[in-house]
């Protein structure tokens, strides 16, 4: 006899984006976000979230500029997916699909600040917003 599946609260979770992904989309809606910031909306930590963007430029996604005491990151959406299955589309259709959806968390960016609407797109090696 086969017994119903229930939840027990000990369970482990899982969702269908990794902290990767989503730290990824964290800096396609604000390249000047900063990593305390990513780790406090995705719920990781602030180390965590330095080590995935450490990651992410080893393996080319983005390029980080220094802009006085803060952080840029320039992402490479052109720059494929990793794994096998999905290595022949771009990280685009990721952050196409994500980035310009707002996380309960979050605020819309102030006005003038990067505009009322966020737009991810790329411009050669780098996230632009328009």
């Amino acid at each position: 006899m086969m017994l119903p599946m229930s939840r027990s609260p000990d369970r482990s979770t899982w969702t269908f984006l990794t902290h990767h992904a989503r730290v990824l989309l964290e800096i396609a809606r604000d390249p000047e976000v900063r990593l305390r910031d990513v780790a406090q909306s995705i719920g990781i930590t602030e180390r965590a979230v330095q080590n995935i963007v450490a990651d992410l430029q080893q393996a080319g996604y983005l390029t980080r500029d220094r802009v006085g005491r803060r952080n840029r990151y320039h992402l490479n959406l052109d720059q494929h997916f990793r794994h096998h299955t999905e290595a022949h589309a771009p990280v685009r259709a990721l952050v196409d699909l994500f980035a310009t959806f707002e996380t309960p968390a979050r605020q819309p960016p102030a006005a003038g600040r990067h505009g009322p609407s966020v737009q991810a797109r790329a411009s050669g090696s780098g996230l632009t917003r328009g």
